[in-house]
């Protein structure tokens, strides 16, 4: 169990941006004996075949074909996102003030700001590089993996109403502090040299770049008996590494299994790489092409196939209980959370929890389920999204968090594993 375990926090560690989450689940995939196929390519597939494939770098497909697929079998999808509520730095960064090196960065999704403060943070992403190819630059991941930055509350002393309540300013107060000036830094071009430095590359060679700023604080077990863990962005790398556990793990004759996951669901997926475009719907058309099926039974197989739409679920607060629903109360490390909205900001309905319910009744997985209260609003994940495109039977679940979109989350060890169980039970069994 400790093996496990120590896999699950290795995955979260390993995955600063969602360029770094698409680079961890290759590997993964790669490991487990999966196929890369170019996106953009003529694939040739067949049965009992393992493929994945990206997009844009930061968003991954991989499935596995029946060995003994015929024409009644059914698509089992998992869907996850990348993508994590964060700081990125912005074209131009440097900001020299009182000496004092800053970042000049543009807040990505919905985060606690003040979770972000007086932590040691660092920097992910990717950086393009001049080539003799136009339209084909040198694109390098870089992870700098080593604390680089901070953001200093500022002093109670000098605030003296702060714990009353503080309105931090995004422009002005969440500017992560670099360095200090030297006579040795080009303080209007001290991020490239940093970058160049890094690469062993001329900052002149450098066209672009697109970080993440990331708490560099690793994942870890607590509590009294290490059942929970605290990592940053379990939302939603918990619900990835269910998706892509549950697809490598499962075996199914008669089914096409896939993992979709998707960057940009924490601004609302309506990109080239999100779930709300045409980039699955192209997939499963290139899928079926050259497994010698046409569109119109692609479409037909849709309507009787199945979407989990995985993302993470609020947990009961014990210091705010009363923010919960009188009757519907996760709590951390006791089970997968089935996620219900009546207004359809979840796609679960009846006939797809009463599926969820039976394999976890018959595999012996705990479930809860989550519904908010009626007095507040609901936050939308991918579900109705890419239900939306695909018109297949969905339903929206993941495991219960404290502290979501804060810059480190909490969840239950089980719950981990519950999912994991869940989404190799949903991809291996024939419903």
């Amino acid at each position: 169990m400790e093996t496990t375990i120590n896999k699950f926090l290795d995955f979260f560690n390993h995955s600063p941006s969602p360029f770094h989450t698409v680079k961890s689940g290759c590997e993964l995939l790669k490991e487990a004996g999966f196929e890369e196929l170019p996106f953009a390519g003529e694939w040739t597939l067949k049965k009992g075949g393992f493929y994945y494939t990206h997009l844009y770098g930061t968003t991954l497909f991989a499935f596995k074909i029946g060995s003994r697929l015929d024409d009644n079998h059914v698509f089992r999808l998992a869907s996850a996102h990348t993508d994590s509520p964060c700081l990125r730095v912005k074209p131009n960064p440097e900001i020299c003030e009182k000496d004092y090196l800053k970042l000049n960065v543009s807040v990505y999704g919905s985060i606690l700001r003040s979770s972000w403060m007086d932590r040691p943070l660092s920097l992910a992403g990717r950086v393009a590089l001049r080539s003799d190819d136009i339209f084909h630059p040198v694109i390098k991941l870089v992870n700098f993996d080593r604390p680089l930055l901070t953001i200093p509350n500022l002093a109670i002393h000098i605030n003296r109403e702060v714990n009353k309540g503080l309105e931090i300013n995004p422009q002005k107060e969440l500017l992560p502090i670099l360095g200090m000036l030297t006579e040795t830094l080009n303080k209007g071009n001290f991020f490239l040299e940093l970058l160049a430095q890094e690469l062993s590359v001329s900052s002149e060679d450098i066209l672009d770049f697109d970080f993440y700023v990331y708490n560099w604080e690793k994942a870890c077990l607590l509590g009294a008996r290490e059942e929970f863990i605290s990592s940053p962005r379990l939302d939603n790398l918990t619900s990835v590494l269910g998706c892509l556990t549950g697809l490598i793990n499962s075996e199914n004759d008669n089914t096409i299994n896939m993992a979709c996951l998707y960057d940009n669901e924490e601004t609302g997926s309506n990109t080239k790489q999100g779930a709300d475009s045409i980039a699955t719907n192209v997939l499963l058309e290139k899928l079926y092409a050259a497994l010698g099926y046409s569109s119109q039974q692609l479409y037909n197989t849709l309507l009787k196939s199945f979407l989990v739409s995985a993302d993470v679920s609020h947990a009961i607060h014990p210091n705010y209980a009363d923010k919960c629903d009188p009757t519907n109360q996760p709590k951390l490390g006791q089970g997968v959370v089935l996620k219900v909205n009546h207004n359809q900001r979840y796609a679960t309905d009846t006939q797809g929890l009463a599926v969820i319910k039976q394999l976890c009744h018959r595999y012996h997985i705990p479930y809860q389920e989550f519904i908010n209260r009626s007095d507040m609003p609901c936050g939308g994940t991918l579900g109705s999204i890419s239900s939306a495109w695909l018109l297949a039977m969905t339903v929206d679940l993941g495991v219960p968090l404290l502290a979501m979109h804060s810059a480190r989350e909490l969840t239950g060890v089980e719950d981990q594993k519950t999912i994991n169980q869940l989404l190799t039970a949903f991809f291996q069994t024939e419903l």
